[in-house]
């Protein structure tokens, strides 16, 4: 079927190709003009935290159940100069006239001394926005970043205290400096910049249209500001990672003297259906998180899945017709002589040939050695801490961050994430149930103040502010959230018919954090699960899809516990340039196990069906092993430093959320490509030998039989000689 498409395709060159370029076009245009708004809301559904919130939005205090902000001022000579008192006065009044149902506590205001530090160089304006809708939390944070800049006083800095502050877009550069080394590594491996570009359009040609589909998208369900970002990269990754294939295996066919047409159909009848099945791959292994039920991830799974699935359409049917357009001035460079990307013999293929023999020889070392490195890596995981970080891993010369660590020096770290206390009393009067409930959190060690209850006007419900010791982001605060919900509250409330619910900005995330890491286990099982059955299908061995899904659950524990070392622990954190440590971003992991789990059967099935296919022709395991290494190993060396280059370079960039995920994955995929499959991969198969391939008859009868890669005597099709196309 892949061969007849790429054959249309090819004859249909230029129409196929205006019709993609017409679509990637239209969709951009309407992408810029119709973006949905995005949401960065972690707010779960059913959580305490919500709970809280929906407690105080109900009894009134629509602003204590918002997002709260605060403007930070810092006076080297004081903030209580008349000068600045005066300037501080006029701003409260400003926002409140400026943003409708804010509600502003000025340090100046009667109780509002617990706002000026102890040292007098620092205050703060207390601000209660009463929404929390994302869009409109944005355009409250401009104004109040406005209304900030107009203060005019000598010497006063003033800042904006706002964690969902939104920065400019930082990906651009890095994306481009990806794309830049993906075209370095390219022309190295084809020697030929008609044959580098073709890739990179697939791999840009997806981006664009991932990008788009997020943006409008974004009117249907909840997006996060980071989801078009996160589909262009892996976008670009895979689209050029599939294109790398498929312009490989044509002009492998152009070398054995094939024509172009039949060349284009060889590929995509080979290479083609390895990029459909790892396409899919990817797409239903991403497209599972939606069924975890968490609006945040669930946007994002279906801006990637929808990216990774536009890239695959690309490879299977515009890039076939793009080698009908310029196939004839590749065939004549193949007439010259060139080395040849994979196998045969150019050098290439001889060294990883005696590299895998090399192995070979003493498999049980180097099982131990491969098993040792990777333990090493993924020791930290043993630390791994979900949750979201906060403004104090922002870029220093944000706003954001600046008053974070003014606040920070001059009231202590848990000022900058107070816990929202709602307690409703059933009787309508729960100012004695909220003061007895003040009295047991004060005297937690971990709890720095509490603020006087504020009761509603029917007086059935009340709500404290609880002020950590410690920073939002530390596990203490995390600790302190479920000691107080679990320890202090329970004996307070007993008896009383009361009820309580913890909220604010931090226990959201915590929330949040909780469901996805109790749900990760069964996520991960699941996903190591599906790659056992397709591999122990398409390979008729039950012990090499054992061994597929042992070593990929090692790599992406690796992967994991370098994230731990660097994000949460901070080693080599100043050198990569990110900025402060913290959790590691709780939708991460699961994103980055469907992704890896699908690019990871990429090169398991293209390394597995060329050892298959040798296997299957002689018989010799040992041989099989080296041959299929020989054949692969300069196309996976390639198409991974490719993804490495491209997923690292948002290391780059300044968002903290692109820059864990793009570290994450190209640390997966570059020991993927070498520990795993240039390791382990030959010295497992050499121990198990023959073994590999075993299957019980009963179990073979049953099991379907699927094949990735087709034959690679793909028969001739006659074709009518077309300008361009022999």
């Amino acid at each position: 079927m892949l061969a007849t498409l790429a054959r249309s395709c090819a004859r249909a060159r230029w129409s196929v190709t205006t019709v993609w370029v017409t679509a990637v076009v239209m969709l951009s245009v309407l992408a810029g003009a119709f973006a949905g708004p995005t949401s960065d809301d972690f707010s779960l559904p059913g959580s305490e935290s919500q709970r809280a919130s929906d407690l105080l939005a109900d009894a009134g205090f629509e602003a204590s159940a918002g997002t709260q902000a605060q403007v930070v001022l810092h006076a080297p000579d004081g903030v209580a100069t008349p000068q600045v008192r005066a300037a501080v006065e006029d701003l409260a009044a400003a926002i409140e006239d400026e943003l409708p149902g804010a509600e502003v506590v000025s340090p100046f205001a009667p109780g509002g001394d617990r706002q000026i530090s102890p040292g007098g160089d620092i205050a703060y304006l207390q601000v209660d926005l009463p929404h929390r809708d994302p869009a409109e939390v944005a355009a409250s944070g401009e104004q109040l970043l406005a209304l900030a800049d107009d203060v005019g006083v000598a010497g006063l800095q003033v800042e904006l205290g706002l964690q969902v502050e939104e920065q400019e877009p930082a990906g651009a550069p890095a994306e481009v400096i990806g794309l830049i080394a993906a075209a370095v590594i390219l022309l190295i491996a084809f020697g030929s910049v008609v044959a580098m570009l073709l890739p990179l359009a697939i791999g840009v040609l997806g981006a664009l249209c991932g990008v788009a589909g997020v943006e409008l998208a974004a009117h249907v369900i909840a997006v996060p500001s980071y989801a078009g970002a996160a589909a262009g990269m892996i976008a670009i990754g895979v689209g050029i990672d599939y294109a790398l294939l498929v312009v490989t295996r044509f002009r492998e066919a152009l070398h054995d003297g094939l024509p172009v047409p039949d060349a284009v159909a060889l590929a995509q009848h080979t290479a083609g259906r390895s990029v459909l099945f790892a396409g899919v791959t990817v797409v239903i292994a991403t497209l599972g998180l939606v069924f975890m039920g968490i609006e945040l991830i669930t946007g994002m799974a279906i801006g990637i899945a929808a990216a990774v699935l536009v890239a695959m359409l690309a490879a299977v049917t515009l890039l076939p017709a793009l080698l009908g357009i310029v196939g004839p001035r590749l065939q004549r460079a193949q007439a010259r002589p060139r080395r040849r990307l994979a196998g045969g013999g150019d050098g290439s293929g001889a060294a990883a040939e005696r590299w895998s023999r090399t192995v070979q020889r003493r498999p049980a070392l180097w099982v131990a050695g491969a098993l040792a490195a990777l333990a090493v890596l993924a020791v930290p995981v043993l630390d791994l801490r979900l949750g979201f970080s906060d403004a104090g891993t922002m870029p220093e010369e944000s706003s954001a961050r600046q008053a974070y660590d003014l606040v920070a020096d001059g009231f202590g770290p848990g000022v900058n994430g107070p816990l929202v206390v709602a307690v409703d009393a059933p009787s309508g009067d729960a100012e004695p149930l909220a003061a007895d409930l003040a009295a047991a959190f004060a005297t937690d060690g971990g709890v720095a103040a509490v603020s006087p209850p504020v009761v509603s006007r029917d007086g059935g419900t009340a709500v404290l502010q609880v002020v950590p010791t410690s920073a939002p982001r530390d596990e203490a605060t995390t600790d302190l959230v479920h000691r107080l919900r679990e320890d202090v509250v329970p004996p307070v409330v007993a008896g009383t018919g009361g009820e309580v619910a913890i909220g604010g900005a931090q226990p959201a995330a915590i929330d949040f954090a909780d469901y996805t890491a109790q749900r990760l286990p069964l996520f991960l099982s699941v996903v190591l699960g599906l790659s056992f059955l397709l591999l122990a299908v398409v390979f008729r061995g039950l012990l090499v899809a054992l061994k597929a899904v042992v070593v990929n659950l090692l790599s992406i524990g690796a992967a994991f516990g370098a994230l731990v070392a660097v994000f949460q622990w901070g080693r080599l954190a100043g050198a990569l340039g990110i900025e402060g440590t913290g959790p590691i971003e709780a939708w991460v992991p699961m994103l980055l196990i469907a992704i890896v789990f699908g690019l990871s059967m990429d090169y398991e099935v293209f390394l597995l069906s060329r050892i298959r296919e040798e296997y299957d022709r002689t018989g010799d395991n040992a041989a099989a092993v080296a041959t299929g290494l020989a054949r692969t190993a300069r196309v996976i060396t390639a198409a991974a430093a490719i993804m490495v280059c491209v997923f690292g370079s948002f290391v780059l960039g300044a968002d903290r959320d692109l820059q864990l995920f793009g570290f994450g994955l190209a640390v997966a995929i570059l020991i993927d490509a070498t520990l795993v499959r240039m390791v382990l991969v030959p010295a497992t198969m050499e121990l198990l030998g023959r073994a590999n391939w075993w299957l019980p008859g009963w179990l073979d009868r049953r099991l379907p039989h699927l094949t990735v890669e087709g034959s690679v005597s793909l028969p001739r099709e006659p074709v009518r000689e077309t300008a361009g196309v022999r």
